[in-house]
Protein backbone atom coordinates (compact mmCIF):
# COMPACT_ATOMS: atom_id res chain seq x y z
CA UNK A 1 0.00 0.00 0.00
CA UNK A 2 1.12 3.45 -0.85
CA UNK A 3 -0.03 6.62 0.78
CA UNK A 4 -0.03 10.52 -0.02
CA UNK A 5 1.59 12.76 2.48
CA UNK A 6 -1.62 13.58 4.22
CA UNK A 7 -2.17 10.24 4.75
CA UNK A 8 1.06 9.20 6.20
CA UNK A 9 0.79 12.08 8.14
CA UNK A 10 -3.47 11.21 9.66
CA UNK A 11 -1.87 7.89 9.76
CA UNK A 12 1.45 8.41 11.99
CA UNK A 13 0.01 11.00 14.21
CA UNK A 14 2.43 13.71 12.75
CA UNK A 15 2.11 16.74 10.23
CA UNK A 16 2.45 16.62 6.51
CA UNK A 17 4.78 19.69 7.35
CA UNK A 18 7.24 17.33 9.37
CA UNK A 19 7.69 14.78 6.56
CA UNK A 20 8.28 17.13 4.30
CA UNK A 21 11.05 18.05 6.09
CA UNK A 22 12.16 14.95 6.63
CA UNK A 23 12.32 14.60 2.85
CA UNK A 24 14.38 18.00 3.15
CA UNK A 25 16.89 16.33 5.16
CA UNK A 26 17.03 13.12 3.46
CA UNK A 27 15.77 11.75 6.65
CA UNK A 28 13.13 9.69 4.99
CA UNK A 29 12.46 10.34 0.81
CA UNK A 30 9.61 9.12 -0.50
CA UNK A 31 9.30 5.95 -2.98
CA UNK A 32 8.30 7.38 -5.45
CA UNK A 33 6.65 11.26 -7.21
CA UNK A 34 3.58 11.04 -9.14
CA UNK A 35 3.27 12.77 -12.77
CA UNK A 36 1.57 15.61 -10.86
CA UNK A 37 4.22 16.15 -8.04
CA UNK A 38 2.54 13.91 -5.91
CA UNK A 39 4.90 11.99 -3.06
CA UNK A 40 3.95 8.45 -2.18
CA UNK A 41 5.37 6.52 0.72
CA UNK A 42 5.47 2.40 0.28
CA UNK A 43 5.67 -0.49 2.97
CA UNK A 44 9.80 0.68 3.38
CA UNK A 45 8.93 4.36 4.21
CA UNK A 46 6.11 3.62 6.63
CA UNK A 47 9.05 0.91 8.66
CA UNK A 48 11.60 3.64 8.27
CA UNK A 49 9.54 6.43 9.64
CA UNK A 50 7.95 4.34 12.90
CA UNK A 51 11.96 3.77 13.77
CA UNK A 52 12.28 7.28 13.41
CA UNK A 53 9.49 8.36 15.83
CA UNK A 54 10.60 5.63 17.91
CA UNK A 55 14.03 7.20 18.59
CA UNK A 56 12.33 10.91 18.52
CA UNK A 57 10.24 9.39 21.77
CA UNK A 58 13.97 8.45 23.54
CA UNK A 59 15.13 12.13 22.56
CA UNK A 60 17.56 11.04 19.94
CA UNK A 61 18.38 14.32 17.33
CA UNK A 62 17.54 13.87 14.02
CA UNK A 63 21.10 14.18 12.64
CA UNK A 64 21.89 11.32 15.04
CA UNK A 65 18.86 9.06 13.78
CA UNK A 66 20.18 9.90 10.28
CA UNK A 67 23.22 8.45 11.01
CA UNK A 68 21.84 5.33 12.68
CA UNK A 69 19.87 4.34 9.91
CA UNK A 70 21.74 5.40 6.99
CA UNK A 71 24.86 3.00 8.07
CA UNK A 72 24.85 -0.16 6.04
CA UNK A 73 25.32 -2.53 9.33
CA UNK A 74 21.61 -0.88 10.86
CA UNK A 75 19.64 -3.41 12.07
CA UNK A 76 15.97 -3.07 12.60
CA UNK A 77 15.10 -5.85 14.55
CA UNK A 78 18.08 -4.93 16.97
CA UNK A 79 16.80 -1.85 16.98
CA UNK A 80 13.51 -2.62 17.98
CA UNK A 81 14.86 -4.80 20.97
CA UNK A 82 17.15 -2.06 22.15
CA UNK A 83 13.62 0.37 22.27
CA UNK A 84 11.59 -2.68 23.82
CA UNK A 85 14.43 -2.59 26.85
CA UNK A 86 14.60 1.16 27.07
CA UNK A 87 10.85 1.20 27.46
CA UNK A 88 10.91 -1.72 29.65
CA UNK A 89 13.25 0.30 31.57
CA UNK A 90 11.75 3.34 31.91
CA UNK A 91 8.01 1.10 33.19
CA UNK A 92 10.24 -0.53 36.07
CA UNK A 93 11.49 3.09 37.09
CA UNK A 94 7.78 4.55 37.26
CA UNK A 95 6.44 1.31 38.93
CA UNK A 96 9.37 2.11 41.53
CA UNK A 97 8.50 5.80 41.70
CA UNK A 98 4.35 5.09 42.13
CA UNK A 99 5.68 2.35 44.73
CA UNK A 100 7.61 4.89 46.60
CA UNK A 101 4.64 7.26 46.72
CA UNK A 102 2.24 4.99 47.72
CA UNK A 103 4.66 3.79 50.82
CA UNK A 104 5.01 7.64 51.33
CA UNK A 105 1.43 8.12 51.81
CA UNK A 106 0.93 5.00 53.95
CA UNK A 107 3.19 6.13 56.20
CA UNK A 108 1.79 10.02 56.04
CA UNK A 109 -1.71 8.51 57.27
CA UNK A 110 0.47 6.95 60.06
CA UNK A 111 -0.13 3.48 59.12
CA UNK A 112 2.93 2.32 58.29
CA UNK A 113 6.82 3.11 59.20
CA UNK A 114 9.05 3.45 55.66
CA UNK A 115 12.76 3.46 55.95
CA UNK A 116 15.09 5.76 55.29
CA UNK A 117 16.86 3.68 52.69
CA UNK A 118 13.68 3.29 51.08
CA UNK A 119 12.56 6.55 50.89
CA UNK A 120 15.88 7.11 48.42
CA UNK A 121 15.94 3.89 46.20
CA UNK A 122 13.46 4.81 43.64
CA UNK A 123 15.68 8.03 43.06
CA UNK A 124 18.45 5.76 42.62
CA UNK A 125 17.13 3.56 40.54
CA UNK A 126 15.43 6.46 38.39
CA UNK A 127 19.34 7.22 37.71
CA UNK A 128 20.69 4.13 36.93
CA UNK A 129 17.74 3.80 33.96
CA UNK A 130 18.35 7.26 32.84
CA UNK A 131 21.75 6.38 32.72
CA UNK A 132 21.09 2.78 31.07
CA UNK A 133 18.66 4.20 28.31
CA UNK A 134 20.94 7.05 27.33
CA UNK A 135 24.44 5.80 27.44
CA UNK A 136 23.97 1.77 28.65
CA UNK A 137 25.16 0.36 25.19
CA UNK A 138 28.52 2.60 24.89
CA UNK A 139 29.75 1.78 28.33
CA UNK A 140 28.94 -1.87 28.23
CA UNK A 141 30.47 -1.81 25.22
CA UNK A 142 33.74 -0.03 25.96
CA UNK A 143 33.64 -1.44 30.11
CA UNK A 144 31.48 -4.95 29.54
CA UNK A 145 28.33 -5.62 31.67
CA UNK A 146 30.42 -7.27 34.63
CA UNK A 147 31.35 -3.86 34.83
CA UNK A 148 28.72 -2.00 34.61
CA UNK A 149 26.48 -3.64 36.72
CA UNK A 150 29.07 -3.17 39.75
CA UNK A 151 28.54 0.37 39.23
CA UNK A 152 25.21 -0.10 39.30
CA UNK A 153 25.40 -1.82 42.94
CA UNK A 154 27.49 0.56 43.74
CA UNK A 155 25.20 3.39 43.37
CA UNK A 156 22.65 1.51 44.96
CA UNK A 157 24.45 0.30 48.45
CA UNK A 158 25.11 4.37 48.78
CA UNK A 159 23.44 6.23 51.62
CA UNK A 160 21.58 8.81 51.80
CA UNK A 161 24.05 11.60 52.69
CA UNK A 162 26.44 9.82 49.72
CA UNK A 163 24.16 9.93 47.23
CA UNK A 164 23.41 14.12 48.34
CA UNK A 165 26.95 14.39 48.03
CA UNK A 166 27.00 12.13 45.05
CA UNK A 167 24.68 14.71 43.40
CA UNK A 168 26.07 17.89 44.60
CA UNK A 169 29.43 16.87 43.28
CA UNK A 170 27.68 16.11 39.74
CA UNK A 171 26.66 20.29 39.80
CA UNK A 172 29.70 21.37 41.07
CA UNK A 173 31.60 20.03 38.41
CA UNK A 174 29.26 21.38 36.04
CA UNK A 175 29.31 24.80 37.43
CA UNK A 176 33.21 24.77 37.14
CA UNK A 177 33.26 23.64 33.66
CA UNK A 178 30.22 26.61 32.57
CA UNK A 179 32.82 29.01 34.25
CA UNK A 180 36.33 27.80 33.32
CA UNK A 181 35.01 27.21 29.33
CA UNK A 182 33.96 31.12 28.71
CA UNK A 183 36.74 32.67 30.41
CA UNK A 184 39.06 30.14 28.10
CA UNK A 185 40.74 28.33 31.10
CA UNK A 186 43.65 26.24 29.88
CA UNK A 187 42.49 22.74 30.99
CA UNK A 188 46.16 21.62 31.32
CA UNK A 189 46.32 24.18 33.86
CA UNK A 190 45.49 24.17 37.78
CA UNK A 191 41.68 24.75 37.14
CA UNK A 192 41.72 21.88 34.71
CA UNK A 193 43.45 19.65 37.61
CA UNK A 194 40.95 20.51 40.21
CA UNK A 195 37.85 19.69 37.59
CA UNK A 196 39.66 16.54 36.79
CA UNK A 197 39.92 15.51 40.35
CA UNK A 198 36.59 16.66 41.36
CA UNK A 199 35.22 14.14 38.75
CA UNK A 200 37.37 11.44 39.93
CA UNK A 201 35.97 12.13 43.25
CA UNK A 202 32.56 11.94 41.26
CA UNK A 203 33.49 8.54 39.88
CA UNK A 204 34.58 6.81 42.89
CA UNK A 205 31.22 6.93 44.04
CA UNK A 206 29.75 4.27 41.88
CA UNK A 207 33.43 2.98 40.27
CA UNK A 208 34.52 -0.03 42.84
CA UNK A 209 38.06 0.05 41.21
CA UNK A 210 39.56 3.29 39.99
CA UNK A 211 41.87 3.47 37.39
CA UNK A 212 43.28 6.41 35.24
CA UNK A 213 43.13 4.37 31.70
CA UNK A 214 39.70 3.90 32.32
CA UNK A 215 39.09 7.08 33.50
CA UNK A 216 41.00 8.57 30.49
CA UNK A 217 38.75 6.21 28.39
CA UNK A 218 35.30 7.28 29.68
CA UNK A 219 36.44 11.02 29.13
CA UNK A 220 37.13 10.39 25.54
CA UNK A 221 33.30 9.10 24.94
CA UNK A 222 32.68 12.80 26.57
CA UNK A 223 33.41 13.93 22.95
CA UNK A 224 33.11 11.52 20.70
CA UNK A 225 29.66 10.71 21.41
CA UNK A 226 26.99 13.50 21.40
CA UNK A 227 25.13 12.08 23.70
CA UNK A 228 27.48 12.35 26.13
CA UNK A 229 28.18 15.88 24.76
CA UNK A 230 25.24 17.48 25.37
CA UNK A 231 25.02 16.69 29.00
CA UNK A 232 27.77 18.49 29.86
CA UNK A 233 27.14 21.44 27.24
CA UNK A 234 23.94 21.93 27.93
CA UNK A 235 24.35 25.09 28.29
CA UNK A 236 27.68 25.73 27.12
CA UNK A 237 29.04 24.59 24.30
CA UNK A 238 32.80 23.67 24.75
CA UNK A 239 32.45 22.08 28.38
CA UNK A 240 32.58 18.13 27.69
CA UNK A 241 35.67 18.87 25.48
CA UNK A 242 37.38 21.33 28.33
CA UNK A 243 36.75 18.17 30.81
CA UNK A 244 37.73 15.44 28.59
CA UNK A 245 41.40 17.18 27.72
CA UNK A 246 41.29 17.89 31.69
CA UNK A 247 41.00 14.56 32.61
CA UNK A 248 43.53 13.63 29.84
CA UNK A 249 46.20 16.20 30.96
CA UNK A 250 46.08 15.60 34.71
CA UNK A 251 45.06 11.86 35.58
CA UNK A 252 47.55 9.49 34.57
Amino acid sequence: MEYTVKALADLAGITPRTLRWYDKKGLLKPCRMTGSGYRLYGPAEVDRLQTILFYRELGLPLDRIQTLLDDPAFDRLAALQSHLSVLEAQRERLDALILTVQKTITEAKGETKMPDTEKFEAFKRRVIAENEETYGGEIREKYGDEEVERAHSCLMSLTEEEYDSWKALGEEIRASLETAVPANVDPAGEEGRRIAGLHRRWLSYSWEAYTPQAHRGLAELYTADPRFTAYYDRKISGCAAFLRNAVQAHMK
